[in-house]
């Protein structure tokens, strides 16, 4: 099995959804704690010297941040 990640970051559309996915997938267990708080962001891509496009239509998700325990 591939080790997992130093960081994984979840994006849904509500902070509900966010929040269930601590448990329905089990981070605890995997070794992850959440880092910071649930909040939506707007998400942004550049691409080369370009300025940055929206993503997602411009439609904020909410976002939480998992990171290893130990870290």
């Amino acid at each position: 099995m591939a080790e997992e990640p130093e960081r994984v970051t979840i994006l849904a559309k509500s902070f509900t959804e966010a929040a269930m996915e601590f448990h329905r997938s089990k981070m605890s267990a995997r070794g992850y704690r959440m880092e910071g708080r649930i909040e939506p962001h707007l998400f942004q891509v550049v691409d080369g010297l370009e300025p940055a496009k929206d993503m997602f239509d411009g439609t904020p998700y909410f976002a939480v941040t998992f990171v290893r325990k130990g870290s």
